[in-house]
């Protein structure tokens, strides 16, 4: 990573390969799963703002399954063209800004400068500043539901956390586990949570009591996780601060200022978006054009020329591309399984085996649907409109209340999100840090396991008490 932040955002040839084969593996098991899974499908409806949603009252349906061999090679290139590639685009563009942005900051010294005065100022108190960070983007992920729209803050925490003593994995699981946390406790989710309790007719953000315990018991967790990690690893404390050599200059202050302040309209504008529905659809193009505006501002008044920063920018650009083509591997999967009609099929099977369970395992059943049904679509708000009209039906016929269904739908999205291959945002932050996936998951899994166990005691503390 220290070379890597005197390059800019490059991604290592070793966390590329890694990820390329392991999303490799998976497109032949998703072509695999056409092969043997026969073709279905649900009847679905418009809803009363035009989403489609699951028709229950048409049931299932075989339909004829299976994607041609061509068409399962060129998914990666056809899932441009397929419905919902808007995301897809976006997504690409997003990640492409963010490159040429931060190869721009590196370059005119500012990202240096930044990080050497933050530790100048918080290397004595490094933990506290860990746990500040952790809460600030647990509550990004819960109160507003951020989580691509981090991703810009996601290199910075991993290069401070370096600069403070740790590693980027520390600094990843102060950003991108931590806000990936907060998505899942969805507190005030709008993408989870809001969607589906709408969808499933309840108050938009209503019974918030087991989402709050379940916000500050996780907190606990992952706090504790990251840091007793970090103290395995630290260097010691002489060697990570820069009192002695800091020295302020006037002219990159400003430009500082121009960055902070230019990007704190931006997270004023995301944590508008939680109480403004307009905004809820724009917030990765609004942040980013808020980074993009930012750092052009910032470069410029560090004293960086402008032809030196369009170079500098098209080759963070450059340097960034391999990503793009984790991105589309990786949504290439679902676009095979929707291709050959396997998806519903699957669900459909999913919901048929919940009949003949106790009513204590449904709950944590409908976890595991979720869960599985995270792999192939990242996409919270996508995932309601296929699940909720399923889920909450079959809870309710084992007496299982429209709440606890709906705890258990927003647990399945979010933390998984942050260990799957096939979620865009963790290939993205993982290629930004120079992490391996490999390394990512022999780091992440523990936590996930006791995530797991703590967040499946409180969907059964929520059963017993008749959450």
């Amino acid at each position: 990573m220290s070379e890597q932040k005197q390059k800019g955002l490059n991604i290592s040839t070793r966390s590329f390969l890694t990820a390329i084969v392991v999303i490799f593996v998976l497109m032949v098991a998703a072509y695999i799963l056409t092969l043997v899974v026969p073709g279905g499908a649900y009847a679905r409806i418009p809803d009363e703002n035009g989403n489609l949603i699951i028709d229950t009252s048409s049931g299932f349906s075989p339909v004829e399954g299976g994607i041609p061999f061509w068409k399962w090679l060129l998914s990666p290139l056809l899932v441009l063209g397929a419905p919902g590639n808007a995301t897809i685009l976006a997504v690409i563009a997003f990640l492409l800004v963010i490159g040429g942005v931060f190869n721009s900051l590196d370059h005119c010294g500012l990202m240096k400068y930044m990080l050497d005065r933050i530790t100048h100022r918080f290397s004595g108190v490094r933990y506290q500043l860990m746990a500040i960070i952790i809460l600030f983007f647990m509550a990004m992920g819960s109160m507003i539901g951020s989580f691509e729209e981090c991703v810009p803050l996601v290199p910075i925490v991993v290069a401070l956390a370096i600069q403070l003593g740790w590693d980027a994995l520390t600094g990843l699981g102060m950003s991108l586990l931590a806000v990936g946390c907060g998505f899942a406790a969805g507190i005030c989710n709008p993408f989870t949570v809001g969607v589906a309790q709408q969808l499933a007719g309840l108050p938009m953000f209503s019974g918030p009591s087991m989402r709050i315990l379940a916000f500050a018991l996780i907190y606990g967790l992952l706090l504790a996780f990251v840091r007793s990690y970090a103290k395995k690893i630290e260097k010691p404390i002489e060697f990570v601060q820069a009192g002695e050599t800091f020295h302020k200059d006037p002219r990159m202050d400003r430009s500082l200022v121009c960055f902070a302040g230019i990007l704190g309209v931006g997270i004023a504008l995301i944590l508008c978006s939680g109480f403004i529905p307009a905004l809820q659809d724009y917030t990765m193009i609004i942040v980013a054009v808020i980074f993009l505006a930012a750092g052009i501002v910032s470069i410029l008044v560090s004293g960086m020329g402008g032809k030196a920063l369009a170079k500098t920018f098209w080759d963070g650009v450059v340097s960034i591309f391999p990503a793009v083509i984790m991105i589309l591997m990786a949504s290439s999967i679902k676009f095979t399984l929707e291709e050959a009609n396997v998806l519903d099929t699957i669900l459909h099977g999913a919901v048929d085996l919940a009949g003949t369970m106790p009513e204590w395992a449904v709950i944590l059943f409908i976890y595991l649907i979720v869960l599985v049904m995270n792999f192939f679509i990242s996409s919270g708000s996508a995932k309601a409109f296929m699940l909720i009209p399923l889920i909450v039906p079959m809870a309710q016929i084992f007496g299982i209340s429209t709440q606890l269904c709906i705890l258990a739908f927003a647990f399945g999205d979010g933390f998984s999100n942050v260990l799957y291959p096939t979620n865009p945002v963790l290939l993205i932050s993982l290629g930004l840090a120079d992490v391996s996936y490999g390394d990512w998951f022999k780091w992440s899994w523990k936590f996930q396991i006791l995530n797991l166990i703590l967040t499946s005691g409180l969907l059964l503390v929520g059963l017993a008490i008749g959450y």
